[in-house]
């Protein structure tokens, strides 16, 4: 039998524009095997999902007759066959994850509902059959207490609940291949690895094939067995995935494994893309990535280059591939030199933020008189400090508390007790006109640039609102020079501020916030997963920006992210949280190298690497977060821990200090008598 499941070929998606044909797929051709994974990577906007799209005919209106080339499915065509026929294709044997959840998920019908429908479509089940075939698909992604999840809404589910469910409305169908676009994106690592794992289980149990689509190069070296790495609409590289991280050949693929952050480059600028993946309005006659190339020459501008395949499964395409293209003896533009890593330290050793005991609880109304009946202990006393120049990094799953200990440390929520200390000032006893100085010296990036920002208001206004606030910057003409150098300074052009918001990538969107949070010229900043979901290109240009910044300004980051990896390249001191309080906390090196809690175990350990020899066994945590209206009594982790011990279920340990620089609240280290 062909082990050939998935042929596309020289395929073509094509959309009208008023500037020309926008070459969203631009002649694709890959294989994808059966009981295998094939990973499809590269930045946004190189055309990973239209591909996906293009194979299942999801595509919108105006791409109908605009997709040339074949898609053949065990054989059989699938661009040549009706819209009738394609139904009986989608689901029952292809089926597809999409990227966000939530958005794909009916919010007014019930898990039961929806997973019902595709089991009475694809199984021909009716009556209670349907109900067992949703119970069982339930037990097959691992879904908990099923009977009750049955019933549930979708906003009842957690973000790693939620994309289950979607992962059994694939299974319905029992498919041949599972295209997962984004799977993972934005999730907590330990969700990652859980969704990762239980994909590779699926893919193991019923010997489906994946197209995996993704940008996180540790998700493809925990998953794929063939990676192809998609850029400008074409594939530039393709290789099984040995060869592909053992020794990567397009200029390209070598820039994303450069942009990646970690311990190793620490106090060095990451490598960057500079530029943007070029307009598909255009017809292509030269290397598509001649612009942003390092290694580019007057040929690679002249003449695109032909696929080359170094091995019989490893191709690229690239003139520096070619052995029959004479190589000139340039030099390619060098990185830029290693920024020294900030030394600036607190001045006589104080903290300049200091957090003690701080506790938000958001009161829960029920009945007629809207009585307080309980309280969602979101943060439930946090203690750290923020030195001059430092960044301590805020770790943990979703759900633990980390924005919303960082909105009350900057008193954008009030803390329920607790005291935050800026210099000798308590900012909780400050209110209103009182606490309005403060705000200069006090600012936040939020996780989304977009919804942060007015999208009726031109990004030059957005800067300047809080300098006018503020009454800071001069007059108009002075702030608008301000504005500009700003602009310049987060590495914009000074005309975006004639723009909107919409008019400007992820990445920039995310420059600007910068820029507005600099504006009134702060000591510290609370930066809010700003990497999250970003391409590793855009992502390293945020973080050496970052960084910069603290070296040029003494800036204080309080940075919360799940991403370890931006941890180790720009931290100083990590804290860990689970379900409102810290359970360890220390330097990079103490934390990152030698957790101590059996929760920092598993969340380090739940983190994929693209190196083999760094890779850690994951620890499985049962279950999910508790919820913090009713939090476990004991120590909170108890219901989850692999270590859980009979002093666990009854007190919440104290702090254990290791070092010191290293504590840790955990029976398995005795008890101290501090705090």
């Amino acid at each position: 039998m062909n082990d050939i499941l998935l042929s596309v070929h020289d395929l073509k998606t094509w959309f009208p524009s008023g500037k020309g044909p926008i070459r969203a797929v631009d002649g694709v051709s890959f294989d994808v095997r059966r009981g295998e994974t094939f990973a499809l990577l590269g930045e946004s906007g190189c055309g990973k999902s239209m591909t996906a799209l293009s194979i299942l005919q999801l595509l919108p209106p105006q791409a109908s007759g605009n997709v040339s080339g074949e898609v053949m499915l065990d054989g059989q065509d699938l661009l040549s066959l009706p819209e009738l026929a394609m139904r009986a294709v989608r689901g029952r044997r292809i089926a597809m994850i999409f990227q966000e959840p939530m958005s794909s998920l009916n919010p007014v019908l019930t898990v039961g509902e929806q997973i019902g429908e595709s089991v009475r479509m694809h199984q021909g089940l009716r009556g209670a059959a349907v109900k067992q075939g949703v119970l069982e698909l339930l037990d097959a992604v691992g879904i908990p207490d099923r009977a009750r999840r049955y019933d549930d809404y979708p906003h009842q589910l957690s973000g790693g609940m939620k994309q289950r469910v979607m992962i059994a409305i694939a299974l319905a169908g029992e498919p041949e291949l599972l295209i997962a676009d984004e799977p993972t994106t934005a999730l907590d690592v330990t969700i990652q690895a859980q969704i990762l794992d239980l994909l590779k289980q699926l893919q193991a149990d019923k010997g489906m094939a994946i197209l995996l689509i993704t940008h996180d190069l540790g998700v493809v070296a925990r998953m794929a067995d063939h990676v192809a790495v998609m850029y400008a609409g074409h594939i530039v590289e393709q290789a099984p995935r040995e060869a592909f991280f053992a020794d990567p050949l397009h200029p390209y693929t070598r820039k994303l494994f450069a942009s990646l952050p970690g311990q190793a480059k620490r106090g060095q600028r990451l490598a960057v893309i500079e530029g943007s993946v070029p307009s598909l309005a255009q017809t292509f006659r030269a290397c598509r990535f001649a612009e942003r190339c390092d290694y580019a020459w007057q040929l690679c501008r002249d003449t695109a280059p032909r696929w080359i395949e170094t091995t019989p499964e490893h191709g690229a395409r690239c003139h520096l591939a070619d052995p029959k293209v004479d190589k000139p003896p340039h030099k390619a533009r060098e990185i830029a030199a290693a920024a020294a890593a900030a030394t600036t330290t607190v001045e006589g050793g104080r903290a300049l933020v200091q957090v003690d005991s701080l506790k938000v609880h958001f009161p829960i109304h029920k009945g007629l008189f809207r009585r307080v009946a309980d309280h969602v202990r979101a943060v439930d006393g946090v203690s750290m400090e923020l030195q001059r120049g430092r960044t301590v990094a805020l770790v943990g799953e979703s759900g633990c508390g980390k924005t919303t200990a960082g909105k009350a440390i900057l008193q954008l929520l009030r803390p329920t007790a607790g005291s935050v200390r800026y210099g000798t000032v308590e900012l909780t006893e400050l209110s209103g006109a009182a606490l309005r100085p403060y705000r200069r010296d006090l600012q936040i990036i939020f996780q989304d640039p977009y919804s942060s920002m007015n999208p009726r208001m031109l990004v030059g206004d957005i800067i300047e609102e809080g300098m006018l606030a503020q009454n800071i910057g001069g007059t108009g003409g002075e702030r608008q020079r301000r504005i500009e150098a700003l602009l310049t300074q987060v590495g914009l052009s000074p005309e975006a501020r004639t723009r909107y918001p919409h008019e400007f990538s992820g990445g920039q969107r995310q420059r600007i916030c910068v820029a507005r949070a600099l504006a009134v010229e702060p000591k510290v900043i609370v930066c809010d997963e700003p990497t999250s979901a970003l391409d590793v290109s855009v992502q390293a240009q945020i973080l050496n920006l970052l960084k910069g910044l603290q070296d040029e300004l003494g800036l204080s980051f309080l940075f919360i992210t799940h991403n370890m990896s931006v941890v180790e390249y720009l931290a100083h001191t990590v804290a860990v949280m689970y379900l409102g309080r810290i359970v360890e906390e220390g330097t990079v090196e103490d934390v990152l190298k030698n957790p101590k809690h059996p929760y920092t175990q598993a969340l380090l350990s739940a983190v994929p690497s693209v190196d083999e020899a760094t890779e850690r066994e994951v620890i499985r945590l049962e279950g999910d977060l508790p919820s913090p209206i009713n939090p476990p009594e004991g120590c909170h982790f108890n219901p989850r821990c692999p270590h859980v011990m009979d002093a666990c279920r009854v007190r919440y340990p104290r702090d254990m200090h290791l070092t010191t620089t290293h504590k840790v609240n955990c029976f398995l280290y005795g008890e101290s008598d501090g705090r």
